[in-house]
């Protein structure tokens, strides 16, 4: 099969997946792809340009599935709805490629452009609803760094380690807070719970703007 930086792309994303990004490297991938590594270099110049490119697509499936999503709320929706439909979108997108997050943090420093797409329709929404420009910008990077970052948490893989009900019962007694806190929600309760915060803390701009 012909060698194209698609299949490239779709082998590194792959290679990521098992190895992450320091096992990632560009004799894997050819091998992946039954090729010699230098063929690659053709169409992908080094492994941080490949690491770009994964980014890119994962960041352009994200918009493709915010554009689905703003197009399925109701008519009447207003600015908070919309910047939730893009980010659950988001983190479902980042969710379904291992690895995911970690590709996507950087991805603003390289210019790309599914990443920059994504932000500009966020401050789109944002300046639509009225909020300063200046708060606007950070209040779009937070809620874009939120997101990836809570994926990060999420794909984390760190070991976990088992206690005994003598331990657990003491940690239940020292943080009782923060226990109940951490039983609370489901995974996707925190991440729309913490969106709406975020959301509430910039709607107070546009009043005090107003």
């Amino acid at each position: 099969m012909k060698l194209t930086r698609e299949r490239i792309i779709d082998a590194g994303m792959a290679e990521f997946a098992e190895s992450g990004y320091h096992g990632l490297s560009m004799r894997k991938v050819a091998q992946r792809l039954d090729a010699q590594a230098g063929s690659l270099y053709y169409h992908v110049p080094n492994k941080s340009a490949l690491v770009q490119l994964m980014a890119d697509r994962v960041a352009c499936q994200a918009y493709d599935a915010g554009t689905a999503a703003l197009s399925a709320l109701n008519p009447g929706a207003d600015w908070q709805d919309r910047v939730q439909a893009q980010l659950t979108a988001l983190r479902e997108s980042i969710r379904r490629h291992p690895g995911g997050a970690v590709m996507l943090a950087d991805s603003p420093k390289v210019l790309s452009t599914g990443a920059l797409s994504l932000m500009e329709r966020l401050l789109e929404t944002l300046h639509g609803a009225g909020i300063p420009a200046d708060h606007a910008a950070i209040g779009a990077d937070t809620l874009l760094s939120h997101t990836t970052g809570f994926v990060l948490q999420e794909q984390s893989q760190s070991p976990t380690m088992d206690i005994s009900a003598k331990e657990a019962a003491t940690v239940h007694a020292r943080f009782p807070l923060t226990v109940a806190a951490a039983s609370a929600f489901t995974e996707d309760d925190t991440f729309l719970r913490s969106v709406r915060l975020v959301c509430a803390g910039l709607a107070t701009l546009t009043d005090a703007a107003r």
